[in-house]
């Protein structure tokens, strides 16, 4: 059985679907899941991460365990008994920008020394990212962003899922650690247009300071993350705009294009 915490998150609804597709026998863990929010024949348990008593059901039978970076020591969840099998979801920061990532790095560190098998997926930026500007793109056909012409490879969460969907259920990938990103960089001035493609309505992009951002991003993220995350959006280093071949060497195809997580997504911003 494989538990995928997460479980209605961008990354981990999808992976989540791929697997039962797959015919495997599924776990989905989140803070507030129901069975509604899962595929028939899924298994969900509310629990969280920071909580290993509340993890202990999600964990029974388990062999498999896709994990995020949440909560403090995840080394008493990877002693659970019968589990074999580790696929973390972790950030290309700590590889770019470790002083930064540190408790990115903790997590990782405890896989690698966990004794089971084990696969670090590190995500560029996601293109989920955009969901910010559904509210406006819809109330106001505006999207804000700072940097408006600094490209990035943000990375479709659809191709992380399944390239956990494929470390997790074949052999050959443990002890590596994949960088995953999109196919090509995108600025948020060529994101926005995306968009407006996919609505066939003009979008206005707002270039924003960099401390319009700031005080944005400080109502929902502490700000030692805020910090990290203009620096990388702001002055990336070239191994945060350098397209990685690791997509591709898992799942035999290119990564998709933010072109398509808009077409695919374009209800969010109607």
């Amino acid at each position: 059985m494989i538990v995928v915490t997460g479980a209605t998150g961008n990354v981990g609804r999808s992976l989540v679907r791929m697997l039962a597709e797959a015919g495997e026998q599924v776990t989905a863990v989140a803070r507030r899941i129901t069975p509604e929010d899962v595929p028939a024949g899924v298994r969900a348990v509310a629990a969280d991460l920071g909580d290993a008593e509340s993890m202990r059901p999600a964990l029974e039978g388990a062999d498999a365990l896709f994990l995020l970076v949440a909560g403090e020591d995840p080394r008493k969840l990877l002693g659970t008994a019968g589990l074999r099998k580790v696929v973390l979801l972790s950030s290309q920061g700590v590889g770019t920008r470790p002083q930064g990532y540190q408790h990115a790095a903790s997590f990782e560190e405890a896989v690698r020394e966990s004794g089971l098998e084990w696969t670090i997926l590190r995500s560029g930026g996601m293109a989920s990212n955009a969901f910010a500007w559904a509210e406006p793109v819809r109330l106001h056909r505006t999207a804000a962003a700072p940097f408006g012409d600094v490209r990035l490879p943000f990375v479709d969460p659809d191709d992380v899922a399944a390239v956990g969907a494929a470390v997790l259920r074949e052999d050959g990938h443990g002890g590596a650690t994949y960088v995953l990103t999109g196919p090509a960089g995108t600025s948020p001035r060529e994101r926005a247009a995306a968009i407006s493609a996919a609505l066939g309505e003009p979008v206005r992009f707002v270039e924003q300071t960099r401390e319009e951002a700031y005080a944005q991003m400080a109502q929902f993220m502490p700000l030692p993350v805020v910090e990290g995350t203009l620096s990388i959006l702001g002055e990336p280093v070239e191994e945060e705009q350098r397209v990685s071949a690791d997509v591709e060497r898992v799942l035999g195809r290119e990564p998709r294009p933010f072109a398509d997580w808009a077409a695919r997504n374009l209800p969010a911003f109607r």
